[in-house]
């Protein structure tokens, strides 16, 4: 093992041995170099003649660039073109670590890691899964999850997906999420949580994350050892009353010394910026103080450099302009405005009870998505077809549970998606 890992990994074990027993071998072996290369370009900044790193600069000293690329940028060029640091720029760091305790203030003073930045967040659960997931070990997961998860935690990482059921009736399936944390015994647990849910655009309300939380907690009691995903794609697109509009986070950073909180989010769905590609990853833990965190936060730096190296600089130059605009949290909330009518749209056409002949929605309350449940005797990918080839409507069949998006249909077009759907299982019944 590198002695730069094994100082790291000597932090860890002397802050909270229960995070070192969490890493993965991956997770244990990682390290952010800070000799070599990366440490002697460190030494070398602010030479009057530096051949350190791997770009190019102008005669000025300026980040070398071509004018068709520049001049469609309105941002300084030392904001685009040269490299952002692994661990992320500083300044969006600060940022966005800050914005996570405005949008959840239950936080308090809790003390959190500095979020490191990453590829969006597929490439965040990527670096979770490298972190935190061996070969073997099985990832507890609702039945209905994002299909990404199969693709990054199974066949990138070799994880047995563990299913509970998501629902019974219009609540969760707070039993089954029990059961499925205590099968197997005392022992390691990883956990995703993503609220609000893809598919189904459900988030727990107040009390049931309230439960889901005291799950988790008695489970570390008992000598489980726990480190959990929030998966905050879509945070913040809460439309009903009584729903918990705080990360899930917020109450697991400082729950107990065996759960380590990891949270996982970015501006792609909550910003509309779903080309940028940035996303973060922060830590929380009972206990957890800087030097910790900085361990932590330095082998995350280390598996997003021997991954993607970086994440665009440009993207968190454009967002750190953004957040920091007067205008944008009139903006947001603008968006989120459309979003709560289409929503809204939906839960009123589908209480013409025609439906039922066909299809029963899913709960769901927040996020870019519902689900129906298509009959027995129905089939989703037939539907499916039909739906494109007869009436111009494309939606996503999930064995037989149809998902729509609704934050891509106009208010206006939300009837006619719903006939469309109930015209195209009349049609595959003929």
């Amino acid at each position: 093992m590198n002695p730069q890992a094994e100082e790291l990994n000597k932090i860890i074990r002397e802050k909270n041995p229960v995070i070192f027993e969490l890493l993965s071998e991956k997770g244990k072996n990682i390290f952010f170099p800070k000799k070599g290369i990366l440490g002697q370009t460190a030494d070398a900044k602010g030479t009057k003649i530096n051949a350190t790193i791997g770009a190019a600069v102008e005669d000025n000293g300026s980040p070398m660039r071509l004018e068709s690329i520049e001049s469609n940028v309105k941002l300084d060029p030392s904001l685009v073109f040269p490299y952002a640091p692994s661990f992320g720029r500083p300044d969006i760091r600060a940022r966005w670590k800050s914005m996570i305790y405005e949008k959840n203030p239950s936080i308090g003073n809790k003390v959190l890691s500095l979020p490191v930045v990453t590829n969006a967040l597929t490439h965040g659960v990527s670096m979770a899964g490298y972190l935190f997931v061996d070969e073997g070990e099985k990832v507890i997961v609702p039945d209905l999850f994002w299909g990404n998860y199969n693709l990054i935690l199974n066949h990138a990482y070799g994880a047995e997906l563990q299913k509970y059921k998501l629902f019974k009736g219009n609540q969760l399936d707070l039993d089954a999420f029990k059961a499925s944390l205590e099968a197997d015994g005392i022992g390691k647990k990883i956990l995703i949580l993503n609220f609000p849910n893809n598919p189904t655009g459900y988030s727990p309300t107040i009390e049931e994350a309230k439960a889901i939380t005291q799950i988790i907690k008695e489970s570390a009691e008992k000598g489980n050892k726990i480190v959990v995903f929030s998966d905050d794609a879509y945070f913040g697109l809460v439309y009903e009353e009584g729903v918990e509009t705080e990360s899930i986070f917020s109450q697991l950073c400082d729950l107990h010394e065996n759960v380590l909180a990891v949270k996982i989010d970015g501006p792609t769905k909550e910003d509309y910026v779903w080309g940028f590609r940035v996303g973060f990853m922060t830590y929380g833990i009972k206990g957890g103080d800087a030097e910790l965190y900085t361990a932590l936060e330095a082998k995350t730096a280390g598996a997003v450099r021997g991954n993607i190296s970086n994440a665009a600089n440009i993207s968190q130059s454009l967002l750190l302009a953004a957040f920091e605009d007067p205008a944008y949290q009139a903006q947001k909330e603008a968006k989120f405005t459309i979003m709560n009518e289409r929503y809204h749209a939906v839960k009123e056409v589908l209480k013409d009870e025609k439906y039922n002949e066909y299809f029963t929605a899913l709960p769901y309350n927040s996020g870019y998505f519902m689900c129906v449940q298509l009959a027995d005797g129905l089939d989703g990918e037939l539907i499916r077809k039909i739906l494109i080839e007869k009436y111009s409507i494309g939606i996503i069949n999930l064995s037989n549970v149809i998902r729509v998006a609704f934050s891509a249909v106009a208010a206006a077009d939300v009837k006619e998606l719903f006939d469309g759907i109930y015209n195209a299982c009349k049609d595959s019944k003929k």
